[in-house]
């Protein structure tokens, strides 16, 4: 059984590093970026990015006055058990955000959409955002923060599948051009995109390829992991940088995720993490470990599992 204060202690410390601690492999991923990049004000901006990460490291202070809007992701192992079930867990997970707000602090950005009411601690009516993931396997609960640009730097079109690869390329290169000429996202950013699935399933399956999968991870899927190669250089390659100046470094990575969809269309969302791309990890075992990372490790072979053993129902022969 996993203690439910153990679970909310972890969720308060897990929002002070997302909030501060750029994860390692953005990082890696951005000094990459400054060393090849030559465009004079995207070279400024990427400079001043990695001077404020280590300004902010050092001072415990958030990262970006902008904290974005802060959100759970939770794995569990099959024979995980939390005390008092799982409206403990999500009374814990709520609790431990308003208490981050007003402690690292985060500024409080949930309103409600009508009445602009604030209650300044970023919880409210569906926010924070909790989505589930089961493993075969296990005691354990994962708990995933992630506070991303509640904004902008996402969009969304149900492409024909006779547009093919090339219309999911130019459907793509329209998002990312839109995102840096019109200040859209904040460049350069993991690049997420969804295809498949529904129209909802589409839209969470980017959000999580942006959020979920570290820079320099490919898709299982060889195919595809050639097509995350081939669209961050093609990303990289439109002349836009850093904050959608002259450049060309505007993404870090990029990553797709896949879902069945409809056999008459083919959905398609791209989203842009932001340059801070702010998300902490912790395992949580029933014996009180606690382990630390940045890595989610979402997509694994079972959240990806093709199809399911089934014999189809054949008649009988007259």
């Amino acid at each position: 059984m996993i203690p439910i204060d153990l679970i909310q202690k972890t969720a308060e410390t897990l929002m002070d590093k997302a909030a501060i601690e750029i994860p390692q492999d953005y990082l890696d991923g951005l000094q990459q970026a400054a060393k090849t990049e030559d465009g004079d004000l995207s070279s400024f901006v990427l400079k001043a990015m990695l001077d404020n990460y280590e300004a902010a490291k050092e001072d415990r202070r958030a990262m970006c006055g902008d904290t974005g809007v802060p959100r759970w992701f939770i794995k569990m192992g099959n024979e995980a058990r939390i005390e008092g079930g799982m409206v403990a867990l999500e009374t814990a997970l709520r609790r431990a955000t308003a208490n981050a707000t007003n402690g690292v602090p985060l500024r409080p950005n949930r309103v409600h959409p009508l009445w602009r009411t604030d209650h300044d601690n970023n919880v409210g009516i569906n926010a924070p955002e909790i989505e589930y993931g089961f493993e075969p396997e296990g005691d354990w609960i994962d708990l995933i923060t992630v506070h991303k640009g509640g904004l902008f730097g996402t969009d969304y079109r149900m492409l024909f599948p006779s547009d093919g690869i090339q219309g999911i390329k130019r459907f793509y290169l329209d998002s990312l051009m839109a995102f840096g000429k019109r200040g859209l996202a904040c460049q350069p950013a993991i690049i997420g995109i969804g295809l498949g699935g529904s129209k909802d399933t589409c839209m969470v399956l980017g959000k999580r390829a942006a959020v979920l999968r570290t820079v320099g991870s490919r898709n299982s899927d060889p195919r595809i992991a050639e097509m995350e190669d081939e669209f961050k250089e093609l990303g990289n390659s439109i002349g836009m940088g850093a904050m959608g100046f002259v450049g060309k470094n505007m993404v870090i990575d990029c990553n797709i995720e896949v879902g069945y969809c409809h056999t008459g269309g083919m959905p398609m969302s791209v989203h842009a993490f932001c340059l801070s791309s702010r998300r902490a990890v912790a395992r949580v075992w029933p014996d009180g470990r606690v382990e630390y990372r940045t890595d989610p490790d979402w997509f694994t072979d079972y959240q990806r599992r093709d199809t399911v053993e089934w014999e189809p129902v054949r008649e009988a022969a007259e």
